[in-house]
């Protein structure tokens, strides 16, 4: 197999044997073909893995520690590299950034991604600080994203984020966060190839983890149960309360907007004609308010905790706005839009109004919706602000 033909995107001056190399090999086949295509090349690779939760303590089920396995798995596979691992024990940072920020956000009526708090904390921050201490030229990953180098005035030495080549297994969702500073040392050798790729070189490098199945599921919720997790660590989670139609209309009672999300039809326990939809969850009156599927329908969208970029400052926008695409799910496709900056806040208004939209859930800005668009940024969409679509609008767009 020719491995020098491989584009990694290293971009590192000198030779590679000049040149440390972090691998966050996280048990997976992706980030052991990571460490395996540098270990190749000549990179001085050391691997660190990090120890993040214990599903038995996560789900209260004895046993159920897979975060072993996959910290096994890494250590085999940095064995068979001959490359340095390290584990370390992250788990009290992974608690309080990333599983109490799922929990707080789900009591609060909305819905998550956690793999998001992750990458911009535990991973990308502290991760981050680690490999410099090591004094690494780079940190790379497993993720299917591209990052390449900036030229102009402004951005000589920077580097931009760009969705992945498989457009399939494209992560640039989960990795809006990443800030300009981390980006710039960060790596993503995978994201000119598809996945296929990834596992003929797990074969070529005879790497135990070449036919290991892809994480499906939040790592310390396996079984997808959320409501496992935050009842084990908010006991107190579960607060009753009404099912309320659209028009102001009492259908029934719930035990808990826990059990709901946005878009939800099924599972709401009402003997009622029409097909009903959850549109908003109002955690301080407990109460889950339904109606007809075209409620659904945003085109008006509010974040906070905006990470940008772009070329210049989110203040300086025009005041007709900025045209993008953006995804509020990381299963669907980016689609037109537009980004303003009112009032100290940025918002988006989409082209067409998107279905199921959810408080908590990230909205992710590209400089447009062509395969391999360049992120621009995202927020997380804000509480107050799903300005719903009337079905005659609905209709009218």
């Amino acid at each position: 197999m020719d491995l020098g033909s491989l584009d990694l995107g290293m971009d590192l001056s000198g030779s590679p044997a000049d040149n440390r190399v972090v691998v966050a090999m996280s048990g997976g086949v992706d980030s052991s073909v990571v460490a395996g295509l540098l270990a190749a090349r000549g990179y001085e690779v050391i691997g660190l893995t990090l120890q993040l939760y214990d599903h038995g303590e996560a789900v209260h089920r004895a046993g159920a520690c897979c975060a072993g396995q996959d910290i096994h798995d890494a250590r085999r596979v940095a064995e068979k590299l001959d490359i340095p691992h390290y584990v370390l024990d992250y788990e009290s940072r992974f608690r309080d950034a990333v599983i109490d920020r799922f929990v707080d956000s789900y009591l609060a009526g909305e819905t998550p991604v956690p793999c998001v708090d992750c990458n911009r904390t535990v991973k990308f921050r502290d991760l981050l600080a680690t490999a410099r201490d090591l004094g690494a030229a780079a940190l790379a990953t497993g993720h299917y994203v591209i990052s390449r180098p900036l030229h102009g005035v402004k951005q000589d030495g920077h580097r931009a984020l760009y969705r992945a080549h498989d457009p399939d297994r494209d992560q640039s969702y989960f990795l809006y966060a990443t800030t300009q500073d981390q980006l710039d040392l960060l790596r993503f050798p995978l994201g000119n190839m598809p996945k296929s790729q990834t596992r003929d070189l797990a074969r070529y490098f005879g790497l135990t983890v070449a036919e290991k199945s892809d994480s499906q599921d939040i790592c310390f919720v396996p079984q997808g149960r959320y409501t496992d997790v935050i009842e084990k660590l908010r006991p107190e989670a579960r607060n009753p309360g009404a099912i309320v139609h659209l028009d102001g209309r009492i259908l029934g009672q719930h035990q808990g907007v826990i059990d709901f999300t946005v878009g939800q039809r099924k599972g709401l326990g009402l003997a009622v004609g029409d097909p009903l939809y959850v549109l908003r969850l109002d955690a301080e009156k407990a109460q889950v308010i339904v109606g007809p599927r075209e409620a659904l329908a945003t085109r008006l969208i509010r974040l906070r905790d905006v990470n940008w970029l772009g070329e210049d400052d989110l203040s300086a926008l025009p005041a007709e706005g900025l045209p993008i695409a953006v995804r509020v799910r990381s299963s669907r496709p980016p689609q037109p839009a537009t980004l303003y900056w009112r009032d100290g806040q940025a918002e988006v208004e989409l082209s067409a109004g998107e279905m199921g939209v959810s408080p908590g859930q990230a909205c992710v800005f590209y400089d447009g919706d062509a395969d391999q668009a360049r992120v621009l940024g995202g927020g997380t969409i804000t509480r107050k602000a799903l300005d719903v679509v009337s079905p005659s609008a609905v209709h009218a767009a």
